[in-house]
C-alpha cells in the first residue's frame, strides 16, 4: 500500500526536529495550567473505566507519556517518527514506545480506556480527519476516553523549516465545534469542550480540547 504523503512528510520533519530542536516540538506542561488540569480530568475518567491503559497517540517526545503514568495510568506511546521514538524510550525505559501511525495504530481492537492526542492531529488533512477518529474508537474499550488538543482556527498553514532545518510541513488549525460533530459521527458523546486564550511567546494562537467517551 502506498504511503501517505502527510505520513511521510510528518515523519521526516520529526526525525530532522529530533536533533537539537525538541524545544520547538516537547510539550512543557510546567507553563500550562490549563492542560495539567485537563490531563488530571482525563486520567480521572480513564481510572473511572476501570482499564488504566492509555495511549498517547502521536507521543513524540514522550514527556506527556511520561505525565500520564505519573497521574497513574499504564500509559504508552506511539509515534510516527523513528527518532521520536527513541528519545522517548531513553527517557522512559519503563514505559512502551511504538513506531505507528495515527490511521493505524499498533494495538488490538477494544483494549484502551483512553486515547490522548496531544497536538497530533494537527498534522492530518482535514478530510482524513473521520479515518483518524475511527481508528481511535476501534482502540477503545466501550466507554474509553478520547482527549484531543489542537489549535484554534480553521485554516492550514506549511512550514518550509526551522533554523539550518529544510522540511515542508503542513499544520491544520481546527474548530472545536467540528470536531466535537466529527466525534459524535464516529460514534462518541461529548463530555467537555474547552478553549484558552494563547500564552505568548510561546503560543500565538487559542488552543482547544475535546473530552469524549465511546458509545
Amino acid at each position: 500500500m502506498t504511503e501517505a504523503p502527510f505520513l511521510r512528510a510528518t515523519r521526516d520533519a520529526y526525525d530532522a526536529l529530533s536533533a537539537g530542536h525538541l524545544d520547538v516540538v516537547a510539550s512543557d506542561l510546567r507553563r500550562l495550567p490549563v492542560d495539567r488540569a485537563l490531563l488530571g480530568v482525563f486520567a480521572e475518567w480513564v481510572r473511572e473505566t476501570g482499564n488504566p491503559a492509555v495511549l498517547d497517540a502521536g507521543c513524540g517526545p514522550g514527556r506527556v507519556t511520561g505525565a500520564l503514568h505519573d497521574l497513574g495510568l499504564d500509559a504508552s506511546g506511539v509515534d510516527l517518527s523513528p527518532a521520536m521514538v527513541a528519545i522517548a524510550a531513553r527517557a522512559w525505559p519503563d514505559l512502551r514506545f511504538t513506531v505507528g501511525s495515527l490511521l493505524e495504530l499498533p494495538v488490538p481492537d477494544g483494549t484502551l480506556g483512553g486515547v490522548l492526542a496531544n497536538y497530533s492531529i494537527i498534522h492530518v488533512p482535514w478530510e482524513q480527519r473521520p479515518a483518524v477518529l475511527a481508528e481511535f474508537r476501534r482502540v477503545l474499550a466501550p466507554g474509553g476516553y478520547v482527549m484531543l488538543a489542537f489549535q484554534v482556527g480553521d485554516d492550514r498553514r506549511r512550514y518550509d523549516g526551522i533554523d539550518e532545518l529544510t522540511f515542508s510541513l503542513d499544520f491544520y488549525r481546527q474548530r472545536t465545534e467540528d470536531l466535537a460533530r466529527l466525534l459524535d459521527e464516529a460514534g462518541f458523546e461529548e463530555r467537555l469542550r474547552a478553549e484558552r486564550q494563547a500564552t505568548p511567546p510561546h503560543e500565538s494562537l487559542p488552543q482547544g480540547y475535546v473530552l469524549a467517551r465511546r458509545r
